[in-house]
């Protein structure tokens, strides 16, 4: 890969991970709940489980929705019910003093989560038809390294903005109504994206 496209990769890496969409909003969400230290799973998790999907899409499943648009269509229902379940649960718990509610991600579930996310799938479609000049399995090795290594300061920028926001949010009322604007935005995020 050339200099020239492996910096446009980056830059579009970065500013594609680091711009709100459903992985972070929830990050900054477990942020504001439990903090940075037990929002690792989750941002690992997003880290890895994208790459992974980079070199899954990069690798074949391309071709597979090219054969078969239902299959992606029938996706694209999924990642809204589940979208749509994950604004509820956040929107729905409930704030308490002596441990939280709020369960973080683990990272399983937030791997797993980029399967179903219709940020990660656009990113991911992107970035391997166009950074992928020459369609070889190195060229998607390249720019799932390349995701791999911007996600990184990226998800920790909005775990750590959520647990700078833990103080402000340490009143009941606050937490709730924060909970709700982040299950709002989730949401918007998700209209954004169609």
């Amino acid at each position: 890969m050339e200099l020239q496209t492996l910096i446009a990769l980056l830059t579009f890496a970065f500013a594609s991970t680091v711009s709100p969409g459903p992985n972070n909003i929830m990050l900054m969400t477990s942020g504001a709940n439990v903090g940075f230290i037990r929002t690792i799973p989750h941002m690992l998790g997003i880290t890895l489980g994208f790459s992974f999907m980079v070199i899954l899409v990069g690798v074949g499943l391309m071709q597979v929705f090219a054969k078969w648009p239902l299959l992606q269509q029938i996706l694209q229902v999924l990642c809204i019910a589940y979208l749509v379940y994950l604004a509820l649960k956040i929107a729905l718990s409930k704030p308490s003093r002596h441990s939280c509610a709020y369960r973080p991600m683990s990272f399983l579930a937030a791997a797993n989560f980029q399967w179903i996310n219709p940020k990660a799938w656009s990113m991911a479609l992107t970035a391997v038809s166009v950074y992928n000049i020459n369609g070889t399995w190195q060229g998607v090795l390249v720019v799932s390294l390349c995701f791999a290594l911007v996600n990184i300061p990226s998800v920790s920028i909005w775990a750590y903005a959520g647990q700078k926001l833990q103080r402000w949010l340490s009143c009941d009322r606050r937490l709730r109504g924060f909970n709700l604007v982040m299950a709002a935005l989730l949401l918007l995020s998700l209209l954004m994206m169609f």
